[in-house]
């Protein structure tokens, strides 16, 4: 029987920017209603005002990008970023009519989706990264589309988290603590760090995550 929800996804965001600078140039986007979720981890290139800018612009255009295919966004984010320094980013399209997440990412924001597989054990399934930059020379863009099921967790993380952290996430936790915990444990000093934790409350169960397009 399928676990129905009035809101497709929850989430909990955990970020901090270098210490020496006071803006951080690591942002995310979450856009969610009853059928469709839309979230985003960008990057902009160095640190500081210049970072938070190009990453800002990267948010700002995908707010405003409404029934078109990830892929397109990030071409939109593409033409909009050009005279800034470029950002990496990674996003992920949920869409509750079918239960499916459609995932991208240029440059190195990682990604992982977190499940339970049919013996109740943990696994993970790594986003693949594209090299590249938005906004600079922007790669050859491939998406793929995977089954989720209801608690499925997806992490997106900049590099100022390291990435060893997908071994060691307890998934009974809440995707705030999640988040938290991610950031303390595996946190850079050297540079911004963000990391976004997005459950899904949709689906039958807890489905063992199965690449089905891309």
């Amino acid at each position: 029987m399928a676990n129905l929800s009035p809101v497709l996804i929850e989430w909990g965001i955990a970020a901090r920017a270098i210490p020496c600078q006071q803006e951080s140039g690591d942002l995310h986007l979450v856009r969610s209603g009853q059928d469709e979720a839309l979230v985003a981890v960008a990057d902009g290139l160095g640190h500081g005002a210049a970072a938070a800018n190009a990453a800002a612009a990267a948010m700002r255009t995908l707010e405003m990008c409404d029934g078109e295919s990830p892929i397109v966004m990030i071409q939109r984010c593409h033409e909009t970023l050009r005279s800034t320094r470029g950002v990496v980013m990674s996003m992920a399209w949920f869409q509750g009519k079918d239960d499916t997440m459609t995932w991208l990412g240029v440059g190195n924001v990682e990604g992982f989706l977190l499940h339970r597989d049919a013996r109740g054990m943990s696994a993970n399934e790594a986003l693949l990264l594209r090299g590249g930059v938005i906004g600079g020379c922007l790669p050859r863009l491939s998406a793929s589309v995977v089954q989720v099921g209801y608690g499925d967790v997806l992490i997106l993380a900049t590099d100022g988290i390291r990435p060893e952290f997908a071994d060691n996430v307890n998934l009974e936790d809440s995707p705030q603590q999640i988040a938290n915990r991610i950031l303390f444990q595996y946190g850079r000093d050297t540079d911004d760090a963000l990391v976004l934790v997005v459950r899904y409350l949709h689906g039958k169960g807890s489905a063992t995550a199965r690449q089905i397009r891309g």
